[in-house]
């Protein structure tokens, strides 16, 4: 179907950027070998199984984690986690409301003033496709799914939603429908409004475009992705409403790339991305994207950012290629970067997962090597 071969021409396109080498980097300094402490995850009472933990994200001195549980059979649940001290987790009440949402994995979190949101799918219907909904904490402390219609994130159109990102005037959901990239809108994070097909933002005579990661600004919403073909580009958008929308250069690339994720770091705004022989970073400066530089090197299979996070100047970068996941951060802005040794190897593969959420001077990590999932964190010094 329509659907499977732009996944196919995606698929396609990572691994042309993965078979591109980049002129030979100086030698990377040694990693980083922080003092990692364990952090206990615990199990939601009445759900046994595997933890997967996908995504984290921290705000207003709280933390938060989602995932699922996968029972022996291999049937998920939806489970959340909370974390105000950085030293305990607990989980949070779920409650799903339809037939997927009860087997959703959760696979993306945001939050704002100490609430959290999330993006949930599950593989099913006729064709196989994901079944993707929303969901929301209340005042209660619960995460409810949100009732949608199939078509607002399925359907016929349907390609991905990506990533959800939270704001002073709402929650924007990053993705991809058959027209090209597109964005999902809320103004509580409940109930969102699809928008595809948006002069600039969706696909037009120079391309097929992708929508991987969102970030508020104080002019409103920056977006970040790629022009798929001919060949990958790195590109992005920016818009004050949503609905209209300009689209922006993102340079210095040197051949193939796509920026996949986007944070606030201090008073800038940082995004990485894949390119040719490595990553790359480009940093927002008044009204246009800037090369700042490149890191890592070319590795076997699809090369993949997974997560970016940041406290002021600090950033911290978790990637994946075919030998697994690797930690990298910054202190001078994305200009340079060093590995950071991680408390367990993560290998790569769909089974897997490394989600990374920086407060203070804390990084908290959690894992899932296929096994299970775990958490540590650790005080992060360049002198370590």
């Amino acid at each position: 179907m329509v659907i499977r071969r732009l996944v196919a021409v995606v698929a396609g396109l990572a691994v042309a950027l993965a078979g591109c080498a980049r002129p030979s980097a100086p030698p990377e300094p040694a990693p980083l070998r922080p003092a990692w402490q364990p952090v206990a995850l615990p199990t939601p009472a009445g759900i046994a199984g595997r933890t997967m933990v996908r995504d984290a994200a921290t705000c207003a001195g709280h933390w938060y984690a989602v995932g699922g549980v996968a029972d022996p059979a291999g049937e998920i649940r939806p489970v959340a986690w909370t974390n105000s001290a950085g030293l305990t987790w607990s989980p949070v009440q779920v409650a799903p409301s339809t037939f997927y949402g009860r087997r959703h994995l959760l696979y993306a979190v945001a939050c704002r003033d100490g609430r959290m949101a999330a993006l949930g799918a599950a593989i099913g219907g006729a064709h196989g496709n994901p079944r993707t909904g929303t969901w929301s904490q209340g005042s209660d402390g619960l995460l409810r799914e949100a009732e949608g219609s199939f078509e607002l994130f399925g359907g016929a159109r349907a390609v991905s939603a990506s990533r959800l990102a939270a704001g002073p005037d709402g929650w924007l959901v990053a993705g991809t429908r058959l027209a090209g990239a597109a964005v999902w809108t809320s103004p509580e994070g409940e109930r969102f409004t699809l928008h595809e097909g948006l002069p600039e933002l969706a696909g037009d005579g120079r391309g097929r475009t992708a929508a991987y990661d969102a970030v508020a600004v104080p002019s409103g919403w920056l977006v970040v992705g790629a022009v798929l073909a001919p060949a990958a580009t790195p590109v992005a958008w920016s818009s004050a409403d949503t609905r209209a929308w300009r689209r922006l250069a993102v340079p210095g690339a040197d051949g193939p790339g796509q920026v996949e994720r986007v944070t606030v770091a201090g008073d800038a705004v940082l995004a990485v991305g894949a390119v040719r022989g490595g990553f790359g970073t480009w940093r927002w400066v008044g009204s246009e994207w800037r090369w700042v530089g490149a890191f890592g090197s070319d590795g076997p299979g699809r090369r993949s950012v997974r997560a970016l996070t940041a406290d002021g100047d600090r950033v911290v970068a978790a990637t994946a290629d075919g030998d697994g996941h690797r930690l990298w951060c910054s202190t001078d802005g994305g200009a340079s970067w060093r590995a950071v040794a991680l408390p367990v190897t993560v290998p790569s593969g769909g089974d897997t997962g490394l989600a990374v959420a920086f407060q203070g001077d804390r990084l908290m990590v959690l894992a899932d090597p296929g096994n299970g999932s775990r958490a540590w964190w650790a005080r992060l010094s360049t002198d370590t």
